[in-house]
């Protein structure tokens, strides 16, 4: 029994966006960030909202907490002090840990924060899901990526309101209502793509800006460019992320009303 191919790609992405659903409202998704806290803020090392204290130590955060902060730390509770890294690991199980709070250690430009998630935050027990557009295979179009000779950094705002850098490996071109279109990429360590970008709908009929992830370029530079699972970032369900604004360039002069526009409303 053969299966028609536009039904399953629809039943595809209707399990890719139940999946990210799920993901954003998981214990420690993004809903659950409650704040980004830079130590260059807190020159003491007291945070407010957080337990222990908090010196930046060059390449290294030094965390001291006693028995009343309630940390642990790889599991096992703190009682003194410990250097510690950036986090790398997925949020649950990042080192750090109070009342079920991950305590987690962020650098960017050579400035440490700590952010803290929270699963019992209030964005995590009022959301109601994310607003998409049902699939349509007029948003999956054939591109072709062009490295560049190197990685450009250019410097784009981002929505804690800084200008910090972001890295651009080369160019994804593709057609869209009969015209050409270029979007600047990086590249991530597995191979895939990742685009900041915005359109003709950003900031009215969706958020003000979306990511797009198309998947690892083939040999010849051909991919596949999916508008339908383009993505809110982390920002657009707390204000606590950083996220990098569209570079220049990366704002299409045409609508592209689709993939997720922007978090329900209750």
């Amino acid at each position: 029994m053969s299966t028609d191919p536009q039904q399953s790609a629809q039943q595809d992405w209707q399990h890719w966006h139940e999946q990210r659903t799920a993901a954003v409202s998981s214990s420690y998704g993004p809903l659950s960030l409650t704040g980004t806290y830079w130590l260059s803020d807190y020159p003491e090392g007291r945070i407010p909202a957080v337990p222990g204290q908090w010196r930046d130590a060059g390449d290294e955060v030094v965390l001291t907490a006693g028995a009343e902060d309630g940390i642990t730390v790889d599991g096992t509770p703190l009682i003194g002090s410990v250097r510690l890294t950036a986090d790398h690991a997925p949020i649950h199980e990042s080192r750090v840990e109070s009342a079920g709070r991950r305590l987690v250690v962020l650098r960017r430009e050579g400035l440490w924060a700590v952010r803290d998630f929270d699963p019992e935050s209030e964005a995590r027990r009022t959301f109601r899901g994310i607003e998409a557009t049902p699939y349509d295979e007029r948003w999956v179009v054939p591109g072709t990526f062009r490295s560049y000779e190197e990685t450009r950094h250019v410097r784009v705002e981002n929505a804690d309101g800084k200008e910090r850098g972001l890295g651009l490996a080369g160019e994804l071109s593709f057609e869209l209502h009969g015209a050409e279109h270029t979007l600047q990429v990086a590249v991530e360590d597995d191979g895939t793509l990742w685009a900041v970008f915005a359109d003709a709908t950003s900031g009215r009929d969706s958020y003000r800006f979306r990511f797009l992830r198309p998947p690892a370029p083939a040999a010849d530079g051909s991919v596949t460019v999916d508008f339908n699972r383009a993505l809110l970032p982390p920002c657009a369900f707390v204000d606590h992320f950083i996220c990098p604004f569209p570079p220049p360039g990366n704002t299409l002069d045409t609508a592209v009303p689709a993939g997720e526009r922007r978090p329900a409303e209750g």
